[in-house]
């Protein structure tokens, strides 16, 4: 099954006029009382009600679309996931996942325009795999991890390279305003395992190209590892960390430009596709 949140622009759903919607090929169905994907995955019966939803429909061709969850209560990031990315970045494989956050104020949905900050000249793209969460948990164990996964989605953990490497804490380069695609999409676990091949491409050059399955932490580990510390919550989302091919580690070091498209795609969970705009 595939969700998504829809922009309405007629104020149904929340006060900005949006509302969850399930995709059924070329139509969009919606799930009527809940505004986002989030607010449904909040209710503890939120698969069956998605799937009976008969509401009113739209074409999904040329749906305007919001973050797939826009207001999710965390945004957990992994960093250093992938070996190809560990090696170009230098580092070492890590014995223990690589944890930052982001907040809701960074995501943008799947066509959105993406925001270059006036302040920084070193935006890099890092596409990555994001794990919903769908059951609430605390010291989940790694067996018991898939049956707190709702699903998979997109993401862009687009990074301001040098505002993260002014201090060793990476938070103030990964979490600006309006910089963080996430969709279009999210695709059930009984239709998504960890595996296909994972894309981002800048006005059509690819510049990543690896398998999600090539992680170092699987998404099971990491949820078992990250509810040790703190619960995790339906509409959560850990986004994985991202493979070789990122701007900062090229020769010369290559960064987003105004004007430039960025795509990102997961066979079997869709493609984000964004255009880079200067801040005003």
């Amino acid at each position: 099954m595939r969700l998504l949140t829809l922009r309405t622009g007629n104020g149904t759903g929340t006060a900005n006029g949006t509302v969850a919607v399930r995709q059924d090929g070329d139509t969009l169905t919606e799930i009527d009382g809940f505004a986002d994907v989030g607010e449904l995955l909040r209710s503890s019966d939120w698969e069956a009600t998605a799937k009976a939803a008969n509401g009113a429909t739209h074409p999904a061709e040329g749906a305007d679309l919001d973050a797939v969850v826009p207001s999710p209560g965390k945004i957990i990031c992994v960093g250093h996931n992938y070996r190809n990315h560990i090696k170009e970045m230098g580092r070492e494989v890590p014995e223990f996942p690589t944890l930052f956050a982001k907040y809701q104020e960074s995501l943008i949905g799947p066509n959105d325009d993406l925001a270059l900050p006036q302040e920084s000249d070193a935006v890099d793209w890092e596409a990555e795999l994001a794990v919903v969460i769908g059951k609430k948990g605390r010291r989940i164990s790694e067996a018991d991890a898939a049956d707190h996964i709702a699903g998979y989605a997109v993401l862009n953990d687009v990074s301001m390279r040098d505002y993260q490497f002014r201090t060793i804490q990476w938070l103030q380069g990964k979490t600006w305003e309006k910089s963080t695609p996430f969709g279009p999409a999210l695709v059930t676990k009984d239709e998504f395992t960890a595996g296909p091949l994972m894309t981002s491409a800048v006005d059509g050059e690819i510049q990543q190209q690896t398998p999600t399955g090539d992680l170092v932490f699987t998404p099971e580990y990491l949820v078992s590892y990250i509810s040790t510390i703190i619960t995790l919550n339906p509409g959560d989302v850990i986004a994985t960390g991202t493979p070789g091919g990122v701007g900062h580690a090229q020769d010369p070091k290559r960064y987003l430009q105004e004007g430039q498209i960025l795509v990102t795609t997961i066979e079997g969970l869709g493609q984000l596709k964004n255009r880079v705009v200067k801040e005003a």
